[in-house]
C-alpha cells in the first residue's frame, strides 16, 4: 500500500524552503556585507567552485549568476586534483568557492585546503554546523536550512542559492536583486502549492525524458534531472537549450518527454524557440515559466529573473515526490543511495 504523498520526508522538507531562506537572510546579514565588502576590497581575479552532487548544482547556478552580475570568470574545480592527484594550480587572487551540505567530503576538504594554502579567499557554504569544511574555510555562509533527513535534498539545496544570491547582492550592491531575495520566501510558498499533475501524469509511463535550461536555470535542470533518478528511478538528463540541438536531439519525439525551465531573462526567446522545435518533432514538452503554443505550460509564480529557477525546482520537488510515491517508491530512502557520500 502506497503511502500519501504529503506524508514523507522529502515533502515536509521542501516546504520548509521559505522558512529556511527567512532564517538565512536574518542569520548571515552581517556576514555576508562583510564578507562582500571583503570581495570588493580584494577584487579577486577569478572564482573556482568545489561541490558535488545537488551542491554542483547549485554551484553551476552561481557560475553564471557571478559571470553575469560580478563580470568574474568562474569555473567548476575539480577535487581530484588535490585529493587524488595532490597537485594543485595557481590560486593566487581567486575566491575558492565550497558548497556543500554535509561540510564533510574529504575530497571537497582536500580541494580547499590546497586552494587556501596557494593563496586563495577560501569560503564554504555549508548546512551542517561546526563541519569540518567550516572549520578550514576563511568564511562561511551557513546554509540555516537546518536538519534534513530525506536522502532527497531540497530545501538545503534551495538555500544553496538563496545564499549565492545574497552575496552577489551585497558584493555588487544590488537593491533590486536584494529586494526580491527578501521577498522570495512568500513565493517559494506559493511555488510549492503549484500542481504539476500534467507532467507526473505523463511521466509514469516515461522511458526517460530531458530536462532543459539555459543560463541560471541549467543549474535548475540538472538539478531536477537529479532528483527524478535518485526519487523515481526515471533516466532524465539535463541540457542546455544551446546543446540538446546536437546529438541528444535524436531522442525527441512522440515517447520521449521534455521538460523546460523558462526564466523571464535574454534566454527567455531562444528557449521558447527549442520547444516549439521540439513540440514540431511530436514530443510532448512541459514549460514552467511561460506559454508555448503546443506545451503544456506548467505554473509557478513570476518574478525577478534569478528568483524564478528557486520558485520552478520547488514546484519540482512537490511532483517529483508525488511521482515517487505514485510509482510505489519511497523518496526518502532510495535503494541504493545514502544522505551523505565521502567520496575521496
Amino acid at each position: 500500500m502506497s503511502i500519501p504523498p504529503n506524508s514523507t520526508l522529502m515533502f515536509a522538507e521542501a516546504a520548509e524552503a521559505g522558512a529556511a531562506i527567512e532564517r538565512q537572510l536574518v542569520t548571515n546579514a552581517g556576514r555576508v556585507r562583510n564578507l562582500a565588502q571583503r570581495l570588493r576590497q580584494s577584487k579577486p581575479r577569478a572564482v573556482v567552485t568545489y561541490a558535488r552532487g545537488s551542491s554542483d548544482h547549485a554551484a553551476t547556478f552561481a557560475k553564471y549568476v557571478i559571470e553575469t552580475r560580478v563580470g568574474l570568470l568562474t569555473s567548476s574545480g575539480a577535487p581530484s586534483i588535490a585529493s587524488v592527484y595532490r597537485d594543485a594550480p595557481d590560486f593566487r587572487d581567486t575566491l575558492a568557492l565550497a558548497i556543500s551540505q554535509s561540510g564533510q567530503s574529504p575530497d571537497i576538504l582536500a580541494a580547499i585546503e590546497k586552494a587556501r594554502s596557494g593563496g586563495a579567499l577560501a569560503v564554504a557554504m555549508v548546512n551542517a554546523e561546526g563541519s569540518p569544511l567550516e572549520a578550514i574555510a576563511d568564511a562561511t555562509v551557513p546554509l540555516c536550512a537546518g536538519p534534513e533527513r530525506s536522502v532527497a535534498a531540497t530545501k538545503s539545496y534551495i538555500s544553496g542559492l538563496a545564499a549565492v544570491l545574497h552575496l552577489v547582492a551585497e558584493w555588487t550592491e544590488d537593491a533590486v536583486l536584494m529586494g526580491a531575495l527578501q521577498a522570495s520566501p512568500d513565493s517559494l510558498r506559493q511555488a510549492f502549492q503549484c500542481d504539476w499533475s500534467p507532467l507526473v501524469d505523463c511521466l509514469r509511463s516515461a522511458r526517460g525524458l530531458y530536462v532543459i535550461g539555459r543560463g541560471p536555470g541549467l543549474g535548475v535542470a540538472q538539478e531536477a534531472a537529479l532528483k527524478l533518478k535518485e526519487t523515481c528511478r526515471l533516466h532524465a538528463e539535463a541540457f542546455s537549450a544551446a546543446e540538446v540541438r546536437h546529438g541528444p536531439m535524436e531522442l525527441v519525439g512522440p515517447d520521449f518527454p521534455l521538460l523546460v525551465f523558462r526564466q523571464s531573462d535574454e534566454s527567455a526567446e531562444g528557449v521558447e524557440d527549442l520547444a516549439r522545435e521540439m513540440i514540431d518533432r511530436g514530443a510532448p514538452v512541459f514549460v514552467a515559466g511561460g506559454e508555448v503554443h503546443g506545451a503544456t505550460s506548467l505554473p509557478a509564480p513570476g518574478g525577478h529573473e534569478l528568483i524564478e529557477p528557486l520558485l520552478h525546482i520547488q514546484a519540482l520537488y512537490r511532483a517529483a515526490n508525488q511521482l515517487s510515491v505514485e510509482l510505489g517508491r519511497d523518496p526518502d530512502r532510495p535503494q541504493h543511495l545514502r544522505k551523505v557520500t565521502e567520496t575521496v
